[in-house]
């Protein structure tokens, strides 16, 4: 069923868990991340980051996904991740999306706030949710750019939240987008005084690489959604090489269900990480 990511994280925060926030390009990963949440029984979140919209267009991609989640016997919210201009957000709403997320978080405090405002009253005619970002997480959702990383300041987070009421706040902890070069170092302490003075669910983004242990703690400090790209991306296309490789692929149905098995395989490891599962 289709919901509102704002119900997602209102139950994660009193079940005190995270959901899953996946991010798929075609058709093949829609259906292996709902399988996986279908079989947990758990809620999760489809995204999809404005930067890979030259990929997999919006006005192609987006019913698909919207039409994945009404069909779920499980909530599923359908999440614009990363929306940098009003056209694509827009756009999203339009199409049917649960949620956007405006990412002003190269902007100065005070132009982020001004803008996410902005979104979140034209989220409101839609009845959807908006997440934000302020600090920065480092790399960048294509890998196109080396963004340093700039952790959140405790204290922008407790303005931000005062002054935008936001759904879903993102926060930077030492995390980054795509592979990590070396075993990243969360700032937990960070984490923790940002829980401690704010109430909105946090969203950690660039979760490829991090390990489960550091993924549970998140989750019982704040982190209500966890975005999951680059894990899923790799896991289709090793899926897809190991079945070339053993031969298992005679024809396009094979190959569409190498597609599938690699983005099922990639969310159901992630969904009992996050403890999400049997929660629906």
């Amino acid at each position: 069923m289709l919901v509102n990511m704002r119900d997602l994280l209102t139950d994660a925060q009193a079940g005190n868990y995270a959901v899953g926030s996946f991010s798929v390009a075609n058709m093949e990963m829609v259906l292996g991340v709902i399988k996986a949440a279908e079989e947990l029984n758990a809620p999760i979140i489809l995204q999809i980051a404005e930067v890979r919209l030259k990929q997999s267009p919006l006005e192609i991609i987006g019913p698909l996904m919207v039409a994945a989640a009404e069909n779920s016997s499980v909530p599923v919210a359908v999440h614009f991740d990363h929306g940098k201009t009003i056209e694509k957000i827009s756009q999203a709403l339009d199409i049917g999306f649960t949620s956007v997320m405006f990412d002003g978080s190269h902007l100065p405090l005070e132009e982020n706030i001004k803008l996410t405002n902005r979104i979140m009253s034209l989220a409101d005619e839609y009845d959807a949710s908006v997440e934000a970002e302020i600090g920065c997480v480092g790399g960048s959702e294509d890998g196109s750019e080396d963004i340093a990383i700039n952790c959140t300041k405790p204290e922008d987070a407790v303005r931000f939240e005062e002054e935008t009421g936001v759904d879903a706040l993102a926060i930077a902890i030492g995390n980054a987008h795509g592979n990590y070069k070396s075993a990243p170092n969360l700032r937990f302490d960070i984490l923790a005084e940002v829980e401690e003075k704010t109430h909105t669910p946090l969203v950690l983004h660039g979760g490829t690489g991090i390990s489960p242990d550091d993924f549970v703690k998140c989750s019982k400090t704040g982190i209500k959604k966890i975005n999951i790209a680059t894990a899923t991306f790799d896991s289709v296309e090793k899926s897809v090489r190991d079945s070339y490789n053993n031969s298992s692929i005679a024809g396009y149905y094979d190959l569409q269900a190498a597609e599938v098995e690699g983005a099922y395989q990639n969310a159901k490891k992630h969904i009992l990480i996050f403890g999400s599962d049997n929660k629906a």
